[in-house]
């Protein structure tokens, strides 16, 4: 037994992240309800973390699908690594010191797929050797600027698959080669 990292984000053609201007239809947000929902959990940086828990709150003008995301949200298994945060929501591991040794065991402990959310935590993860698998969900938008899906150089990757999801995202799936 042994779970398998998967950094996996929304991204511009240019290669930022910015949840605000890349973001899904709503046949791609399914796709992400889906992915939470069969995941094993998440390992999220600060900055996404504070960004994703909106999610926790119940807004009734939420169409179904807002509504379905925020549940299996709520009810994944979820990691932040902070050395800043003091607290988080309930059901939330906070990781504050110790990232290598603390998601090993995360690795060692659990099976599936553990998600990675935010490129500062990708970046160490990455430099650790821990991503198993990169997924990017590239969107035909030119940013110019922002937070960058990949925040360094990077050992060479292998393309090991790529669909086209909903009218406009294409996933490309890579490895470290």
């Amino acid at each position: 037994m042994a779970a398998r990292l998967i950094y996996d984000m929304n991204v511009s053609l240019d290669g930022y992240v910015d949840h605000d201007k890349v973001a899904p239809d709503p046949e791609l947000f399914r796709h992400w309800i889906e992915v939470v929902r069969e995941g094993t959990g998440s390992i999220y940086g600060r900055k996404l973390y504070e960004i994703m828990r909106y999610w926790e709150q119940d807004d009734p003008a939420w169409e179904a699908d807002h509504r379905a995301f925020a549940e299996v949200w709520r009810n994944e298994r979820k990691w932040v690594v902070s050395r800043t945060l003091t607290e988080v929501g309930p059901g939330v591991t906070l990781i504050s010191d110790g990232l290598e040794a603390a998601v090993r065991r995360i690795r060692d402990e659990f099976d599936g797929e553990i998600h990675v959310g935010g490129p500062v935590l990708a970046a160490s993860l990455t430099e650790l050797g821990l991503i198993d698998e990169y997924r990017l969900y590239i969107h035909p938008v030119v940013l110019g600027q922002g937070a960058p899906f990949f925040t360094g150089a990077r050992p060479p990757l292998k393309v090991t698959g790529n669909e086209r999801i909903g009218a406009e995202a294409v996933r490309l799936t890579c490895v470290p080669a």
